[in-house]
């Protein structure tokens, strides 16, 4: 992130202190000016925004631990608010977009309430499906909810390749549906990595994958079959980043080339305070600037 300090100069001009350099303007230029200035010059280099959010799981439910599940519609409000201002080009939900209910009716209520709310958002829309967005409902219903016809695909956008997939699968190949899995025994069937490889071998860009469950860790959290998905990215030497949520927490590794970034989940807490929501830039060089808001940490990449 750039640092802007005023410095006072004797021959009519003003410094200022950006990312560690002096930088001389006319004088009469203050601070704000300069950071405007600044902000046109980054997008000139920034080829492409996201806006990212993930685990809101909305329910129409009394709150569970820290979960609260009433308040992430006011939280998207505010996400909305910055994403205005922001102008991404288009927005992730990387998961868990509801919670379950006890009936399918229930279910598809509280996903039309909380869709209505993400559709709001500036650009285009896109969901990863996460485990509790199938525990209630089947993969086809959550689909057409949120209108989206697959669960995994890839797009480009300011001249970047994206790629979304998806782990809900048990390890016998079976699509998770209707409560039918163990949310620790997450997977990405053979017939999708097949897909993926074909997929980053035929684009010429450099990619970005979004998924729910982890793809940089084993354990709970972590795609059981994770090491033979990265060995696919890794290889297409063209994967720049993963994310990823599922875990509820800020998380970051470096393994090979590629940043595994896990975002802070929007469900966490109580108040606008406790909010967790982002942007992505990706800029000129192929560098990844993620800003995040509330409870997310920043990432600065390239």
């Amino acid at each position: 992130m750039s640092h802007l300090v005023d410095k006072p100069c004797q021959t009519g001009r003003r410094t200022f202190l950006r990312d560690g350099s002096l930088v001389l303007f006319a004088a009469g230029v203050d601070l704000a000016s300069a950071a405007r200035l600044f902000a046109a010059e980054d997008d000139k280099k920034r080829h492409v925004r996201i806006g990212l959010v993930t685990d809101l799981h909305y329910a129409d439910k009394q709150p569970a631990g820290s979960r609260h599940y009433r308040e992430t519609p006011d939280k998207l409000v505010e996400a909305a608010k910055s994403f205005e201002k922001e102008k991404p080009d288009f927005v992730v939900c990387v998961g868990d977009t509801i919670d379950s209910a006890k009936d399918v009716d229930t279910e598809k209520k509280w996903l039309a309430k909380i869709q209505a709310e993400f559709a709001k958002l500036p650009g285009e829309k896109h969901y990863v499906l996460g485990n509790h967005c199938v525990a209630t409902l089947t993969k086809a219903e959550f689909l057409k909810g949120v209108k989206q016809k697959e669960s995994y695909y890839s797009f480009d956008a300011g001249g970047y390749h994206f790629v979304v997939l998806d782990a809900c699968f048990r390890k016998d190949g079976v699509e998770y549906s209707r409560n039918n899995f163990d949310w620790t025994d997450p997977n990405i069937p053979p017939a999708q990595i097949a897909w993926l490889k074909e997929d980053l071998t035929e684009t010429k860009n450099k990619s970005i994958v979004f998924v729910h469950q982890r793809l940089d860790m084993a354990g709970h959290y972590g795609v059981k079959n994770a090491p033979d998905v990265r060995k696919v990215l890794q290889e297409s030497k063209k994967v720049l980043a993963v994310v990823q949520g599922h875990n509820h927490v800020n998380d970051h590794q470096l393994i090979g080339s590629i940043h595994y970034c896990t975002l802070m989940a929007m469900i966490e807490g109580s108040g606008e305070e406790n909010n967790a929501y982002a942007t992505m830039e990706v800029l000129a060089g192929d560098a990844i600037r993620i800003r995040g808001f509330r409870k997310q940490e920043n990432y600065s990449w390239g």
